[in-house]
């Protein structure tokens, strides 16, 4: 059973699979914001939220398509968005998951959705512009236009979650940890922020970080490769200082030699350096295939 409007073109409104994902949302965002509707046929609440949601996209003409997604039949992109419940709403924007929100929500707050995803309220196609700079300031290594940039959106919207965490990334980068915390507790508590996510869980990271440097670690287990604690505190001392993919190396090592280790710890651990990382980056893809590889061969 499907909610989709028979009369709607097949281009706005699609109805996906986990195979024509990154064509239908990721590609087709790095053009025009997508929204990704993820529900079930048995869920109630979904059947209130779907209509509603089709609707508010016809209502803006274009400016956004929406794709939905049968969790049921199409697990996979549900599993790695970590959608626990439905509905679970998404957009992407340039290929990544933006804004999102969970459950059946009034028809005023899905139009202020929208809005805010394409330009329709006042002031979001500045903030969305001020954003872009400081995410291509932060990728130069610009901490002094970075900062700028998301201190100018903050000034327009003191809650914007997106520039709440790219402050939050600044002062991480500048090795400003007690700074990116406070920083980063201005963001709701229970916020679905993709970017603030991956702050927090680099936070988490930084505070499990083992004393001293990796030199000393890496000698331990170049002496003894199945030390798998020596193995695990290299993977934390190079997850907090940035180097993720060297740190999921290390504990897909510990996984394949033993998946059971210290209650599967290297497992939870790369779920949190996924998260910091960001979901759908090429870090988290390739380690999400490598670790589905071992434990399912």
């Amino acid at each position: 059973m499907t909610f989709a409007d028979p009369t709607l073109s097949d281009d706005l409104i699609k109805e996906g699979t986990d195979a024509s994902f990154m064509t239908d949302v990721v590609e087709a965002s790095k053009t025009q914001p997508v929204i990704v509707d993820f529900w079930a046929t048995w869920c109630g609440p979904c059947r209130t939220l779907g209509p509603a949601l089709e609707k508010a996209v016809r209502a803006a003409k274009g400016a956004v398509k929406m794709v939905k997604i049968d969790v049921d039949a199409n697990p996979a992109y549900a599993g790695q968005l970590r959608v626990q419940s439905i509905p679970t709403v998404y957009a992407f924007v340039n290929g990544q998951p933006v804004d999102g929100f969970q459950g059946a929500i009034p028809d005023s707050q899905i139009k202020a959705f929208i809005d805010k995803l394409t330009g329709g309220q006042g002031g979001s196609t500045e903030t969305a512009q001020l954003l872009e700079l400081g995410e291509e300031s932060l990728s130069l290594n610009d901490m002094g236009g970075a900062a700028q940039a998301f201190a100018h959106v903050l000034s327009i919207e003191p809650e914007n979650e997106k520039a709440i965490a790219g402050m939050a990334r600044v002062y991480l980068a500048g090795g400003d940890r007690e700074q990116a915390l406070q920083t980063i507790a201005m963001a709701p508590q229970d916020s679905k922020e993709p970017a603030v996510q991956s702050v927090r869980a680099q936070l988490a990271l930084s505070a499990n970080a083992p004393a001293g440097g990796s030199a000393e670690l890496e000698a331990k287990v170049s002496s003894d490769p199945n030390d798998h604690q020596a193995r695990f505190d290299l993977a934390e001392a190079q997850s907090a200082a940035g180097d993720f993919k060297g740190a999921v190396d290390n504990l897909l090592h510990i996984v394949k030699a033993d998946r059971e280790w210290n209650d599967q710890a290297a497992r939870k651990q790369l779920l949190t350096i996924f998260e910091a990382a960001g979901l759908t980056s090429d870090v988290s893809r390739d380690g999400r295939r490598r670790l589905s590889s071992i434990l399912f061969s």
